[in-house]
């Protein structure tokens, strides 16, 4: 992949796809192709057969998906199998037929099973029942990756996938109710502060473990794994150790300056109990995340108020 390379990011508006064009920019990229749901509904595979027809990328980033935390995909499971098998099936198959070079997909360590190894190293795939909380999602994310290796095999398509970890940073989704963990307590945190309020209650136990990734070092990942892999076996992406639900709440706390007390409602879903990926593939194959969590918590902070300050001019 070279400066000149036309290079397809699906997604471009979202937390992991915004963060790729970023990276991209930032080293040189300048022939992008974006394409907003008005313009092609990736769910639609003859919009998405004329969307590749027309443009015919080298190179094709896949962040596009429907995510949500354990409310929506309890909610909605219907949609997140039936729109996330669409998006790869179509974006996959019109890539390959369309004589594109090499596509990256963008998969989840929520393919793991419930109580795999810790931490969790790429063989454990399939292995084990899932996590029943996003079971829905998992299962489409896992068709992505065997679709990958499929079209490889079948078809010499060089497909590559990637399985990053917890994810959190500038164009997060901080939805009271469909967002992830880390972006659901900055928001409840920082509310709280501003209200006034003496306790805020956590859902779970805040015993589970996770790991969180900041976006821009996935992005950057991303871009050297596109460049330097090209295996059929899936490659974990993360930063090799976990904290606490408990500990990132009170971490929140600290950087958004809220100093209630913090309670939590046991009768909610705690989700996995631990979910760390084991890095050695990807440090072997020579690179390592850069951000620490408090610096990239902070720097998620200062955009979420940013952005809602914009949200309030306009």
């Amino acid at each position: 992949m070279d400066l000149s390379s036309r290079i397809f990011v699906a997604g471009h508006r979202g937390l992991v796809g915004a963060a790729i064009v970023r990276r991209l920019q930032a080293a040189g990229y300048q022939n992008l192709v974006t394409a907003s749901r008005s313009q092609v509904d990736l769910r639609d595979a003859i919009a998405v057969d004329r969307f590749f027809a027309e443009y015919q990328p080298d190179y094709v980033f896949l962040a596009a998906a429907k995510v949500g935390g354990i409310y929506a995909n309890d909610i909605y499971p219907a949609d997140f199998i039936r729109d996330n098998l669409q998006i790869q099936t179509n974006v996959i198959d019109a890539a390959y037929r369309q004589g594109c070079q090499k596509l990256l997909f963008l998969g989840s360590t929520c393919i793991y099973p419930k109580f795999a190894p810790q931490p969790m190293p790429e063989s454990c795939l399939l292995t084990g029942e899932l996590e029943p909380t996003n079971e829905w999602y998992a299962i489409a994310k896992i068709a992505g990756i065997k679709l990958c290796q499929a079209y490889r095999k079948q078809y010499g398509f060089n497909a590559i996938s990637l399985m990053p970890t917890n994810l959190y940073g500038p164009e997060d989704n901080f939805h009271p109710e469909n967002s992830h963990v880390l972006p659901a307590l900055i928001r409840r945190f920082l509310e709280a502060k501003e209200a006034n309020q003496a306790e805020v209650v956590c859902w779970g136990t805040g015993s589970p473990r996770r790991e969180f990734l900041y976006v821009d070092d996935l992005a950057d990942a991303c871009l050297f794994l596109m460049q330097t892999y090209n295996e059929p076996e899936i490659v974990n992406v993360g930063v090799g150790h976990d904290i606490s639900i408990r500990e990132l709440a009170e971490l929140v706390a600290q950087t958004v300056g809220y100093g209630g007390a913090i309670a939590w409602d046991s009768s909610k879903p705690d989700g996995t109990p631990r979910k760390l990926v084991d890095v050695q593939r990807l440090t072997q194959l020579g690179w390592t995340a850069q951000t620490s969590l408090e610096l990239g918590l902070r720097q998620t902070l200062d955009w979420f108020l940013a952005h809602r300050l914009q949200e309030a001019r306009l």
